[in-house]
């Protein structure tokens, strides 16, 4: 399989594209609008076919280069059915599965850091988006985030995978690439050995600053980062 992580300097956004050897069916989970050519570029380079553009969430630091996308490429957008971005094609929920070539997308509700929020499990790797980081967690107090919530979606969801899976975050602003799920289970400060009232009680404490694109990204990635229809 094809992989390569992609990183966007301005918002310390991940993108991963992964890509299926014999049938050339590619995937692009939270591509970026400013990554739009080096996305079409790689897709020339490696002479693969975008089949699906996924979102983890509805981003809040970043516009996402979904729309666009779809526009370049007529691939398929999803993302989680609670998020509201009702121009996506498939209004994914957990437990759902796409195909890839000869590879499994199995969709993960890890709702929490926002109430849309899912992972994305792939053979073995999981891109967690915000839910889970490396050595951290996305915050909880906007998009009808719930502290609570995101627990349990880590320890019932996340934790619960085989401790070998890659962990692939959303985000990363320590130059930090990959996780694996025991390490973080084992050394995570926010969630190891943390009972849930005391992640809960973390979490409403983190006292951080409103991000600074929120009220033009989250409705604008509503849309999938253009005034666009879905199709049909």
């Amino acid at each position: 399989m094809i992989f390569r992580q992609l990183f966007d300097e301005e918002s310390s956004t991940y993108t991963y594209l992964l890509a299926d050897d014999e049938s050339h069916e590619a995937l692009l989970i939270d591509p970026v609008d400013a990554g739009l050519e080096q996305y079409l570029q790689l897709l020339d380079e490696y002479n693969v076919v975008l089949k699906y553009s996924l979102e983890t969430h509805v981003h809040a630091d970043h516009i996402t280069a979904s729309g666009m996308l779809r526009e370049k490429t007529n691939t398929l957008t999803g993302i989680g059915s609670r998020c509201n971005a009702l121009p996506a094609d498939l209004q994914l929920q957990h437990a759902d599965q796409l195909r890839f070539g000869n590879h499994i997308i199995k969709v993960l509700g890890t709702p929490g850091h926002t109430v849309g929020s899912v992972s994305y499990l792939v053979d073995d790797r999981v891109f967690t988006g915000d839910s889970l980081l490396i050595n951290g967690c996305g915050r909880t107090d906007f998009q009808d985030g719930d502290a609570g919530t995101l627990y349990d979606s880590i320890t019932q969801q996340l934790f619960r995978l085989d401790e070998e899976i890659l962990v692939y975050p959303g985000h990363d602003y320590k130059g930090c690439r990959v996780s694996c799920i025991g390490q973080e289970k084992a050394i995570n400060p926010r969630l190891a050995g943390k009972t849930r009232d005391e992640f809960i009680a973390i979490m409403d404490n983190l006292d951080l600053p409103k991000p600074e694109l929120i009220d033009i990204a989250v409705p604008t990635n509503r849309k999938l980062g253009i005034e666009a229809l879905p199709h049909g």
